[in-house]
Parts: C-alpha cells; structure tokens; sequence
C-alpha cells in the first residue's frame, strides 16, 4: 500500500512540473507570458524602428508647430489621399517636411546673406514652405493622368465580367486584380471600393467615396452612370459599353488637341534655337565675304 501510494504521488508531481514546464514554455501561453513579463527570463532585443517610423518621430514636434485648423486638415488630407498616401502619418510627415524646408531656407539665407536682405529671407523662406504643396499637387495630377488612361480598359474589362454573369461587385474586384500590374491605381481604388461594401456601406457611398477619392473627371461621370442604373433599374452592361465608348472618344479627342496645341508650342523653341541656327548657316559666309571685300576699302 505504501509502495503504491509513492508511485501516485511521484507520477503526481512529475504530472504537474511537466504541466507547468510546457504551460510557461508554450509560445501562445499566458503563464509563459506573464512569467517573462515579470522578468525570470531576459526580453528578447527590440527591433530598431524603420526608416518611416524614426522619420515620422523626427517630424512630428515640427507639425505640431504648425497650427492647423480642422477645415485645412481635412482638406491636406483630402489632397494626400487623391495622391495615393492614405495613412494618418502621411498627414504628419507632409506638415512636418513644410516646416522643416523652410527653417532649411532660412538658416541658408541667413548663413549666406546675414540679416540684412530682409526680403530674400522672406521669398526663400516662403518658397522652401510651399514646395511640398507643389510638389503634392503635381503627385496629384499625375495620379490622376493614370487613373484616366487606366479607365476605358478598366470598363471593357468590368463589361466582359458582367456579361459573363458576374455582379457588380465582383466584377470590380475580379478587374482590380487583373489591372495590378498594368493599373495600380486604379485597382487599388477598386480594391478599397470592395472593402468598404464588404464592411456594409452602400453601394452608393462606396462609389462617392470612390470620386471624392481620385478627384477624377471620368471616375465622377463613371459613379454618375452607375448610380443611375442602379436606381432606375436598366442593364448595367449597356451602360458600361456605352460609357466606355464615350471615354475613348474624349481620350481620342484630347489626343487630337495635343496634337493641334503642338504647332502652337514648337513656335517659340524654333525661333529662339532654330531660326538663329539658320540665319547664321544661310547669311554668315556672305557677311564673312562682304567683310573681306569693304573692309580694305573703307580703310584708304
């Protein structure tokens, strides 16, 4: 009986060291957990922040500096997320990059000049702060350039997809996935639009958030079409072919301007760095030899 009672109890307590060794070893344990919270074991090295992150931390205190109101916070962000960058620390890494080129413009100025030309500190200054703007501005517009020329492919595809039996949704999700490596842009905001229906938004909304989003004339029009076929009832289909025959007719015709617009262009390169180029080929030898034959006689 005694021999009998000392094996239970070594099988007990070996059964609960064994218990508690794989509870506190066991990655996804709470014990574990808490055990090294407390200290026991030795914290594993943090990793060092990446490069966005320790920019972010940089630039932060410098935003802050900068008062905003909620309107021109709202409208900044606007304009960063019609440039692709939708992320809350885009907003602050923007701001921060203003208020740091142009303490950059100052500090060069006054270096360079001194304290005594007021206004080249004044220009430079303002120019270092509203460079990122530019520069945004421009991100925006060719942003949009490629949503634009991405369109029509985007409909023709979205038309095969529902033809093919496909809903609507899902031919918009099935299209993004096709056009991520020729049309990222656009197949992101087709992405972010099946995301936001996916999370319960109308479909209406889902759209308009999609036009607010690229700020895109055809993308307005494109959400104009859509919303009117869904509410009156008639086949998505023709809408979307006929809507995609009137963007490549607009693109075709604004080809057609450019090309009309490039004579008008070409005029003041060919008369600053052509025209003189010519006048001296066609004229100068016979200047050359006008010069040779006067020149002796006004000097008798």
């Amino acid at each position: 009986m005694a021999l009998l009672l000392a094996i239970v109890l070594f099988f007990t307590i070996a059964l609960a060291v064994f218990s508690f060794g794989a509870a506190a070893y066991a990655p996804s344990s709470v014990l574990g957990s808490r055990l090294r919270a407390l200290g026991w074991q030795k914290a594993e090295p943090q990793e060092k922040p990446a490069f966005k992150e320790r920019l972010e931390q940089a630039l932060d205190p410098l935003s802050r500096a900068l008062p905003l109101s909620p309107s021109e916070v709202s409208r900044t962000r606007a304009w960063l997320i019609q440039a692709g960058y939708r992320e809350p620390r885009h907003l602050t890494m923007y701001v921060g990059s203003r208020v740091l080129l142009a303490l950059i413009g100052l500090v060069a100025v006054i270096a360079a000049a001194g304290f005594d030309s007021v206004l080249l500190m004044v220009s430079v200054t303002a120019f270092c702060f509203f460079l990122p703007r530019f520069v945004l501005k421009r991100m925006i517009r060719d942003r949009q350039r490629r949503i634009t020329l991405a369109l029509p492919d985007a409909l023709d595809l979205t038309v095969i997809c529902v033809e093919a039996g496909l809903a609507l949704d899902q031919a918009m999700m099935r299209v993004g996935a096709d056009l991520h490596h020729a049309h990222p842009d656009l197949s992101d905001e087709f992405h972010l639009v099946n995301l936001e229906m996916r999370a319960g938004k109308p479909r209406v909304e889902a759209l308009r958030n999609l036009t607010e989003r690229t700020g895109v004339d055809d993308v307005r029009a494109l959400v104009g079409t859509l919303v009117q076929t869904d509410r009156f009832g008639t086949s998505v289909a023709k809408a979307l072919r006929v809507h995609s025959d009137s963007l490549r007719t607009e693109r075709r015709q604004r080809a057609e301007e450019q090309a009309a617009k490039t004579t008008i262009k070409m005029v003041i390169p060919l008369v600053v760095f052509v025209l003189p180029s010519i006048i001296f080929v066609t004229l100068g030898p016979a200047v050359i030899q006008l010069i040779r034959t006067l020149l002796p006689e006004m000097g008798r």
